[in-house]
């Protein structure tokens, strides 16, 4: 093969297993979702299979519109969740999510660092805007792009600089001299800018075991130039080879104009697994979990995002791009838009074959039904392509799914020599090899 280094594998902590009709299996274990000792369990799994790293996304707000069919977005709020993850566990390493939108950056800094010192070196932080959830912070509308990111970076910076102002070899625990720290290491950072005041130091020194990794979950124009800017690793939605490699390509020609090293990003799509045995299996999966879906949300949803009334199309009529209207008011999720916008252009589908992609479930994950085998063979098929450095695994369907995925597509792909055995290291900046 072609790619050389290891794949970065990550698990996502999102109960997508319960998507649709998953939570109501009788194995689906929904009661447990609120429950520290149900996440412990997978984590020891994950971490059993020497997983890189479990992911925790996060969402500011509940859909009360699907509440009373599925769970929605309802959840532990994600760094406490791994926050009682980290004794259950040694090596792998817990990337939380935390908004730049709506926190102060101290605030997220503290709580960043607190992980890492209870994970001993084990933290990493997925930075995102937020797409939605500004009426729980205010009455001010969701800034545009733009700005979010523009605030972003900023807030970034400024976490950065506060995880910095107060170094590990300033505490000094001389009992003899009676010299706790040294103080003079321990700086204010005196920022002042556009959006942020912010004197600092922090009040909690750096763990010390090397910078806590960045991830960053945005595909927009603007989402792109700040992960070239700041990212270690891109959690992606790339539905295709296509979408996946124009991606990693504009990222690491983005990073090698800000001066970083095209190799410095890594691209982790989000791989919707539906596994089962037998590739029937499998589709019966897929089709059980997605039956009864609510077509009517569907339509509703491509008719924004595409300006036109799907409403009047018959099912096996094909969509081109000149059907589609002139982008309209401004939508959730540019990125899914264009997405969407791009597989009508490239594929030309029926109003039938939409309602079937996962681009229209709003997600627009890299979509695998089939076996281990299946899998391993597509993500091979990635890889060689250019498309992924990686992926965060999102089981789909039923707990089988997560089953098969540690039981028997991480073997495949270790005994390919495309994932490691063993950990090699003790810290999340050890397992993604980012240098001290």
């Amino acid at each position: 093969m072609s790619h050389r280094n290891p794949l970065c594998i990550g698990l996502s902590l999102a109960i997508t297993w319960l998507a649709g009709n998953g939570w109501r299996r009788a194995d689906s274990r929904v009661e447990d979702i609120h429950s520290a000792g149900f996440y412990a369990g997978v984590a020891r799994r994950a971490e059993a299979a020497c997983l890189d790293f479990l992911f925790r996304p996060d969402a500011l707000y509940i859909d009360t519109q699907v509440l009373d069919r599925s769970p929605g977005f309802s959840s532990l709020d994600p760094t406490t969740l791994l926050a009682a993850l980290a004794p259950a566990t040694e090596r792998i390493g817990l990337v939380t999510t935390a908004a730049t939108t709506f926190n102060p950056p101290y605030v997220v800094a503290r709580q960043l660092q607190s992980l890492d010192w209870i994970s001993a070196g084990r933290a990493g932080w997925n930075i995102v805007t937020a797409l939605d959830g500004s009426h729980n912070f205010g009455d001010a509308p969701m800034p545009p792009s733009e700005e979010r990111y523009r605030k972003a970076l900023e807030f970034t910076e400024v976490v950065q600089q506060l995880w910095r102002s107060y170094p590990r070899e300033a505490l000094l625990l001389d009992r003899v001299a009676g010299r706790y720290a040294d103080a003079a290491l321990v700086q204010p950072i005196d920022h002042r800018g556009p959006y942020f005041s912010v004197q600092g130091p922090l009040n909690l020194p750096a763990h010390g075991t090397g910078r806590l990794p960045l991830f960053q979950a945005g595909a927009s124009a603007w989402g792109r130039d700040f992960a070239a800017r700041v990212a270690d690793a891109v959690f992606a939605a790339t539905p295709d080879v296509a979408a996946g490699a124009e991606l990693r390509q504009d990222l690491r020609r983005r990073a090698a104009a800000h001066g970083r090293s095209p190799d410095a990003i890594r691209v982790l799509p989000g791989l919707s697994l539906y596994l089962g045995r037998t590739a029937s299996q499998a589709r019966d999966l897929y089709e059980d979990t997605h039956a009864n879906a609510d077509q009517e949300r569907k339509l509703a949803y491509m008719e924004r995002l595409l300006n036109i009334d799907m409403r009047g199309l018959a099912p096996d009529q094909p969509l081109t791009s000149a059907m589609l209207g002139e982008a309209g008011a401004p939508v959730r999720s540019q990125t899914h838009a264009d997405l969407l916008r791009r597989l009508v252009a490239r594929e030309r589908p029926t109003l039938q074959q939409l309602l079937r992609r996962p681009e229209v479930c709003g997600s627009a994950h890299w979509l695998v039904v089939g076996t281990a085998e299946d899998a391993l063979h597509e993500i091979i098929a990635r890889v060689e392509a250019g498309a992924a450095d990686g992926f965060i695994a999102l089981p789909g369907g039923a707990l089988e799914s997560l089953d098969l995925l540690l039981d028997e597509l991480i073997p495949r792909l270790v005994a390919r020599g495309l994932f490691r055995k063993d950990y090699a290291g003790e810290t999340l900046t050890e397992h993604l090899g980012i240098a001290p």
